[in-house]
């Protein structure tokens, strides 16, 4: 018997399945809180909490995280240094850290102008000790890959740091999304490297031996290798593996899949039992990048949500993820205790809530700190504390300081009240300390003017309409409606009647989805019975739905496509081959055509094979674009897309 272990690791739990993919059977499932100062930690308790003892039969440990998710909404991640060849940048960049080099090249592939190499010396020297790793995104390298290659050659050379280059990562036009994509990808190379590392580690103690598979964006697999490479293609590997496991544990050909995580409420629509793809390339934290993936919906709203009583009396509920008072409360009973010392109602604190607190997660960095936040953090080093005992110690009122910049920086963690703490204040969910839930709901009752039990069911309310409006708005976006529901007054008019209908209203509105809703993730079935009877559609949460993210992890296949573009040659003169290794000319088109697709096909091999694929199938697409033209006799060539995938199973 052939077994595969799926492990997600996620902002707040780390899941653990065992799987027999050959009849879907689910030997074992586990939970165990995500341990963000070091990785190994959750991971080892959550396959210790799968009381396992077969793991020698073990073939394949799949991964997905939605780690690099998160740290791209949370804005975290290594220090980058952008070159940027040939044109200067478009639109704000993930990164402030760059410079601009003279080259590029024009639609064609022909350089615009050549390369400066005393110029990029100077460039990168620049970066010396500012930068963690380099991106190099070069104007139209799609087109030519050949200015990308030689400064990150450079790059190499001079400062031993990761670097990747733009056209390694898509193919596609769009210089400002495919330079924030190789951005990006940069940033998230230490993150991703350190669950590689951290699972290895484990199951090296567990005597595990075993490949090792993470989940892409689309679903699909890739080895540890290339995910240290390319962690960018990871980005909503989390939800995608949660749409995955959904469709292999339900029989629902179309419906809305949501998946509740700690940090992100994620959504995608199945058409057919299979997730919609986000051709223009997938949106996250704001970010448009050129990574293919799965049509996901990303929204700040997790059971780690930051509830605040804003400065206008209204609740608002994230998108910041905090650490839920009652789950670090079990470890620190202290804060309890300092917590039933608070401001008092009418203190009006600017930068922070009243139940705030918090812990220290790892005292190293390399940004320079005040003496403020270098105080703070030894007085944390003793241990979590409540802002109001925090701001005693420092002997500096609470509005004159703000540790923002170490929580920013993965310094410090926040903890405070979330949609967590209600469900534990409220009793239905008692995992965790009941009392620290209650003592925080009652502090920010007393911020409203309200009793305890109001307080919680306004929070309740607010919570499952956020989850509503998800729904809706991920509905509108797969329609092609470019509304932000939130930013349009008269949208919220009639959705906030429809939502939260009150007694006196003259106008009654109401939804219907035409689809059902799937539920993913811990906590749905604390909070979407509610958000299916507002919107008037059926709920399934599916057995093992709290895992469901690990159990896509276990059941993906493995996916590598290649895609080369050959175009008309310039004054149609022969053909030009567009491919991310290299720019050709050929004579005839079918000469182009039989060089391209043996080339692709020998790299999509080798790029499966490097994934760990051992059998697999390779699909090759050739699609020939013609277009008429007035006064033109017959059809004029327009260009040859090639695309050759292969498609296996992890070798097992």
């Amino acid at each position: 018997m052939s077994l595969i272990l799926g492990i997600d690791t996620g902002g707040t739990y780390t899941d653990g399945v065992i799987v027999k993919v050959e009849n879907k059977e689910i030997l074992k499932t586990a939970k165990a809180l995500t341990t963000r100062e070091d990785l190994a930690i959750g991971i080892r308790n959550c396959i210790n909490n799968l009381d396992f003892d077969k793991f020698d039969q073990v073939s394949v440990v799949s991964l997905s995280t939605t780690l690099a998710t998160n740290a791209i909404v949370e804005g975290r991640g290594c220090q980058v240094g952008l070159l940027l060849i040939g044109h200067e940048p478009i639109g704000k960049m993930p990164t402030n850290h760059y410079a601009e080099i003279s080259g590029g090249h024009n639609i064609h592939g022909y350089p615009l102008a050549d390369l400066n190499e005393e110029e990029i010396k100077k460039a990168i020297f620049s970066f010396q000790g500012k930068v963690d790793a380099v991106a190099v995104s070069g104007y139209l390298s799609v087109r030519n890959p050949a200015h990308e290659l030689r400064v990150k050659e450079m790059v190499k050379e001079i400062l031993d740091l990761p670097v990747v280059c733009a056209h390694e990562l898509t193919t596609s036009l769009g210089f400002h999304e495919r330079t924030v994509t190789a951005v990006l990808n940069a940033r998230l190379i230490p993150i991703i490297r350190q669950l590689i590392e951290s699972v290895k580690k484990v199951l090296e103690e567990k005597k595990i031996n075993a490949n090792i598979m993470v989940v892409k964006g689309d679903g699909s697999l890739m080895g540890e290798d290339m995910a240290g490479e390319k962690p960018i293609e990871t980005i909503l590997s989390g939800p995608a593996a949660s749409i995955i496991g959904g469709t292999f544990l339900t029989d629902t050909a179309d419906a809305l899949v949501l998946d509740m995580g700690g940090t992100t409420t994620d959504i995608a629509l199945l058409n057919n039992h299979a997730p919609r793809m986000n051709k223009e390339g997938a949106m996250v934290g704001g970010w448009l990048t050129r990574v293919q993936a799965a049509k996901i919906y990303t929204f700040g709203l997790g059971g780690d949500s930051y509830l605040q009583h804003t400065r206008d009396g209204s609740l608002k509920v994230g998108p910041q993820r905090v650490w839920p008072l009652s789950v670090v409360s079990c470890q620190y009973p202290n804060l309890i205790d300092e917590l039933k010392v608070h401001f008092e109602n009418d203190y009006d604190l600017m930068f922070a809530q009243a139940t705030d607190c918090f812990m220290l997660i790892n005292k190293t960095t390399s940004e320079s700190l005040t003496e403020t936040e270098r105080k703070a953090i030894s007085i944390l080093e003793k241990g979590p504390r409540s802002l109001y005992f925090l701001a005693q110690l420092l002997d500096i009122d609470p509005n004159l300081f703000s540790l923002q910049h170490l929580v920013d920086l993965g310094v410090v963690a926040r903890i405070s009240m979330t949609p967590t703490d209600i469900l534990h204040a409220k009793g239905v969910y008692t995992q965790w300390n009941q009392e620290a839930g209650k003592l925080g709901a009652k502090i920010l009752a007393g911020r409203f003017g309200k009793t305890e039990e109001e307080f919680i069911s306004m929070a309740e309310e607010a919570i499952v309409n956020e989850l509503c409006l998800t729904c809706v708005q991920s509905l509108l976006g797969s329609e092609g409606k470019d509304l932000w529901l939130k930013d349009n007054e008269t949208a919220m008019y009639f959705l906030i009647k429809a939502l939260s209908p009150k007694a006196d209203q003259l106008i009654n509105c109401s939804f219907q989805m035409d689809l059902p809703i799937v539920g993913i993730g811990a906590p749905v079935e604390a909070w979407l019975p509610k958000v299916a009877e507002k919107l008037h559609t059926k709920l399934i949460i599916p057995p093992h739905a709290e895992v469901a993210n690990a159990v896509g992890a276990a059941a993906g296949k493995i996916m590598e496509t290649i895609k080369v573009l050959i175009k008309p040659g310039e004054n149609d003169t022969g053909y030009l081959l567009h491919a991310p290794w290299e720019r050709n000319s050929f004579e005839t088109l079918e000469e182009a055509c039989t060089y391209a697709i043996a080339e692709a096909k020998r790299r999509a091999a080798w790029a499966a094979e490097k994934s760990g694929a051992k059998d697999y199938e390779l699909l090759v697409h050739r699609e020939d674009v013609y277009a008429s033209a007035y006064m033109i006799e017959g059809d004029i060539f327009v260009e040859t897309r090639i695309e050759v995938t292969a498609v296996g199973r992890p070798e097992w």
